[in-house]
């Protein structure tokens, strides 16, 4: 009886302390954050003033170019692979492909239709979020 007691004591301390580095396992989650948000604010506010030019057509167009490219050169690749896997004069040779390998393409696949999916929703949407009145799409205003 008593080394049943004493595992049921030993069981309630057991759960104490867990239950004490849960608290403050999100206490220190909850001040990370805090800290995530302070330094955010901070580099928004005052150390991101140097970059803004970085945020002229003359970089930002280009990296829009670039990023289409890639993700179009790797959609080409993609189904290439796809069209020589598949040809008859291939067919002895070919082997099962991995779970790895589909696994990996597919990420690809859908890395490179994000890519472009976010290039379109930023060619549509900055010129109506730095409020351009005669950028396609643009809310009409009081034009004078």
């Amino acid at each position: 009886m008593e080394s049943t007691k004493g595992l049921s004591v030993l069981s309630a301390a057991s759960v104490m302390m867990a239950l004490l580095q849960s608290i403050c396992t999100a206490v220190l989650t909850i001040n990370s954050v805090r800290l995530g948000i302070g330094l955010t604010a901070l580099f928004a506010g005052g150390i991101a003033a140097p970059l803004i030019s970085f945020h002229h057509s003359a970089f930002r167009v280009p990296m829009l170019v670039l990023a289409v490219i890639g993700a179009v050169v790797d959609l080409a690749v993609l189904a290439w692979i796809r069209h020589l896997r598949s040809r008859p004069e291939s067919q002895w040779r070919r082997r099962e492909t991995t779970k790895k390998q589909r696994r990996s393409e597919r990420l690809q696949f859908a890395l490179a239709i994000l890519t472009l999916v976010l290039v379109g929703v930023e060619a549509w949407a900055h010129p109506i979020v730095h409020r351009n009145p005669f950028a396609p799409g643009a809310a009409p205003s009081s034009r004078r």
